[in-house]
């Protein structure tokens, strides 16, 4: 029957004779099979290279199918499975889901909705039976895939206050490259949103004919409207989550021009713009949560006075007023301290050698920073209130629910090392937003994890800069439908918590986790090839409190990126699957000191489905390698 099928599905192309490269590329799109162009051309040279001519016949290209989509691995469980080697029942198809992949409540009519959605013969299909075809098909699916089809929609309780979720955010949305001299550009909102972000960044400074401009200010990145920013955010926001979007201003504008602001997200966002408390209500215990705030901007920006000062505001007309807040009310990195390194101190270092002799001598008193904040801009903040970060204690006794503290990455890294404790603690009630510091200055990023593990909830990253941090932030977000929000464990909402990354305690639920690595398929060439090969291996590694911390790494398999085989079982003890993130990340061994990066996927460890799944594999930029991928088996309880 399987061949009877696969003659027709092919005979129309070869109606005119054979069929060279170009078209057995075409023919293999239309039956939708994935391919990458290098191993296919491979492939197809060593089919011609037994006949001389560079065109195939019909059982050439069964063949080269055969070669690209019957693997080994996958024919060995089938037939494991089939009465006859050739077919599997749909009773057959019920066992295998029990027993390899673990799906305990899956029961004929599961087996007979995977029947007629992969079975591409009809003669088969409607016999409630699967052929080797049909297996195929469902094995390379998303529903085979090493992450849970259940976590790809939104599962968790969006209900609770917003402090209670991990938050996706973004650093300096608006660079597309580095902190000094790299372009600002709209693209870096548009991605941002697109990839499920829920917290954007924006630096406001003045700009000509009274329209606020964004760029890094005291640097020569370019510039960009303030008004197209907010353009380009109403088009694009709940295009990926229909969760909150907050908007972190950093605010660098006179009064007038802030105004101006103002003006421009009351018009552009119109009801989108959360101006008021939800119901009209003020609770001041706890912050709505996402669920309440769906579809709404909020706007985080310092604020003068309290909450309902603004509400008693709004019945009168204060057009054109502004207050003078002094350094001691607000948070620096709306001002930014850490964050930015003016021009002229990066330029000459002998000048800075100088400059640090003579910090060290006795320093005059700070003036305090005042900062004029018009009233049309501060009575848009509702829920997000920037608020200096002074000291643990003086939050837990000053500060109110909304409002939230910016602190950067190596003030917050000391006080995570010495004051977990409190620092959690301080997670469990307040928004807390971590940044890169100032010195990054091709917009690198820092380990995220480490912020996770003490209930962060805005930690930002460079979303234009590639690598292993921006890698777990995409893989942590991939959880919940991709949203954007994540709910903590409860041990980091907990306002009793006694739970510590370096202490975990009773709240460890330890798992054992095997993976048993099997095969790669289509793996990205090295680009020292000239053809289609590479020297592959993997390394699986462990993200999480600091004893779950790990990598393992396989061997190399010499000069085979098309279907490397491993065969290699990998185990692990994890003591908090909560926090803990799983990478694999697929390398070609150029030399023993050097491995070149071919793909990776990252997702979190109670995320992983169990049985045997396929791994999609991701380029550097994040982008899906659409033919690429690893094969595994996996355990753990």
């Amino acid at each position: 029957t399987s061949h009877t099928w696969f003659w027709n599905l092919i005979q129309n192309d070869f109606k005119t004779g054979n069929i060279d490269f170009e078209g057995c590329m075409r023919l293999l799109e239309k039956m939708q099979i994935n391919f990458d162009e290098d191993h296919l051309k491979h492939i197809f040279k060593k089919t011609i290279d037994k006949h001389t001519g560079e065109i195939i016949s019909m059982d050439d290209f069964k063949a080269i199918y055969r070669a690209l989509v019957h693997r080994p691995e996958f024919e060995e469980l089938f037939r494991a499975y089939s009465t006859d080697g050739k077919i599997l029942p749909d009773g057959q198809l019920l066992k295998f889901l029990v027993k390899e992949q673990f799906q305990t409540e899956a029961n004929e009519t599961t087996a007979l909705e995977i029947i007629m959605k992969y079975e591409p013969i009809d003669e088969v299909r409607s016999k409630r039976m699967m052929s080797f075809e049909g297996f195929v098909r469902y094995m390379n699916s998303d529903e085979c895939s090493i992450f849970k089809s259940l976590h790809r929609t939104i599962y968790q309780d969006m209900n609770q206050p917003l402090c209670d979720y991990f938050i996706s955010s973004s650093h300096n949305t608006y660079l597309i490259a580095d902190q000094l001299m790299g372009p600002s550009h709209l693209w870096g909102y548009t991605s941002a949103l697109l990839k499920g972000c829920r917290c954007l960044e924006i630096d406001c400074w003045d700009g000509n004919n009274n329209e606020p401009i964004v760029y890094h200010g005291h640097t020569l990145t370019s510039k960009i409207p303030f008004r197209s920013v907010i353009h380009v955010i109403d088009k694009y926001a709940f295009m990926s989550s229909a969760y909150p979007l907050v908007l972190s201003l950093e605010n660098h504008c006179s009064p007038k021009q802030q105004e101006v602001m103002a003006d421009c997200l009351k018009t552009i966002l119109g009801d989108k713009l959360l101006s008021s408390p939800i119901g009209g209500e003020v609770d001041m215990t706890r912050l709505p949560s996402p669920e309440a705030l769906k579809f709404k901007v909020l706007i985080k920006n310092k604020k003068v006075g309290t909450l309902e000062q603004s509400l008693l505001r709004m019945e009168d007309d204060y057009q054109g007023e502004a207050e003078e807040l002094s350094d001691s009310d607000y948070n620096s990195e709306d001002g930014d301290s850490d964050d930015r390194i003016p021009l002229q101190q990066l330029r000459s270092p002998s000048k800075r050698k100088g400059e640090r002799k003579s910090s060290l001598l006795p320093q005059k008193k700070p003036k305090v920073k005042r900062t004029k904040i018009a009233l049309a801009l501060s009575d848009l903040v509702v829920y997000t209130k920037s608020q200096k970060f002074v000291s643990f204690d003086h939050s837990r006794q000053h500060q109110q629910c909304y409002e939230n503290n910016s602190i950067g990455e190596t003030h917050a890294r000391k006080l995570a090392r010495t004051s977990a404790k409190d620092f959690i603690s301080h997670t469990t009630r307040f928004i807390t937003r971590i940044y890169p510091k100032g010195t990054r200055m091709s917009s690198s990023n820092y380990n995220p994890q480490e912020f996770w593990n003490v209930g962060c909830q805005m930690v930002a990253l460079n979303f234009q800069t590639p690598g292993t941090q921006m890698e777990l932030q995409d893989g942590k977000f991939l959880d919940n439908g991709g949203c954007g929000y994540v709910l903590k464990p409860e041990f980091l909402r907990d306002r009793n918590t006694t739970f510590t990354p370096r202490n975990v305690g009773g709240h460890s639920k330890p798992m054992s986790l095997s993976i048993r690595l099997i095969s790669g398929h289509q793996l990205p060439p090295s680009s020292m090839s000239k053809t289609n090969k590479a020297d592959p291996m993997v390394q699986i590694e462990i993200y999480g409190v600091p004893e779950d911390q790990t990598r393992k790494k396989s061997s190399v398999i010499k000069s085979n990126a098309l279907c490397p085989k491993w065969n290699e079982t990998f185990s692990f003890n994890i003591q908090v699957p909560e926090l803990a993130m799983i990478r694999f990340c697929v390398e070609d061994e150029v030399s023993l000191v050097n491995n070149e990066f071919l793909g990776q996927y990252t997702l979190p460890v109670l995320s992983l489905n169990t049985g045997y799944r396929r791994i999609p594999l991701m380029s550097k930029d994040g982008i899906k390698l659409e033919s690429a991928s690893l094969f595994a088996h996996v355990w753990y309880y």
